[in-house]
C-alpha cells in the first residue's frame, strides 16, 4: 500500500468468478466505515504471501468480517467471493429495512 495509507475501500464487485474489486484507499485520517461498507488491509506474511484482513461496517461499529492469512499473490480472487456475498447481503437488508421503514409509514397514514 502507499504511504499513509491503512487500506482500501470496496466500491464494487464484479459478479463474474474472475472479476475484479474495485477499491479506493483509505487515508490513515478516514472516519470509520460506512454501514455496510468493506475494507481491505494486507500486509505481507512472515512465510510468504500476504495476510489479509476484511472489516465490515455496521450501524455503530466496524467488525471483523473475515482473514485470510499468507493468502497467495492472487489474493484478491481469494477473498471475492465472500465480499461479493457480503456485499450483496447488506443491499438485500438495506432494501429490506427501506421496505419496512415505508410499510410502517403508509400504516401510521
Amino acid at each position: 500500500m502507499p504511504d499513509g495509507v491503512h487500506g482500501a475501500l470496496v466500491r464494487r464487485v464484479s459478479a463474474r468468478p474472475d472479476g475484479p474489486l474495485d477499491v479506493t484507499w483509505l487515508t490513515n485520517g478516514t472516519l470509520r466505515l460506512p454501514l455496510g461498507r468493506i475494507r481491505l488491509q494486507w500486509a505481507p506474511a512472515p512465510l510468504g504471501g500476504w495476510d489479509v484482513t476484511a472489516h465490515l461496517g455496521l450501524a455503530t461499529t466496524e467488525v471483523h468480517l473475515a482473514s485470510w492469512p499468507a493468502a497467495p499473490d492472487d489474493w484478491p480472487l481469494l477473498v471475492r467471493p465472500t465480499v461479493h456475498e457480503v456485499t450483496g447481503l447488506c443491499a438485500a437488508l438495506t432494501f429490506a429495512t427501506d421496505a419496512l421503514d415505508l410499510s410502517n409509514h403508509l400504516a401510521d397514514d
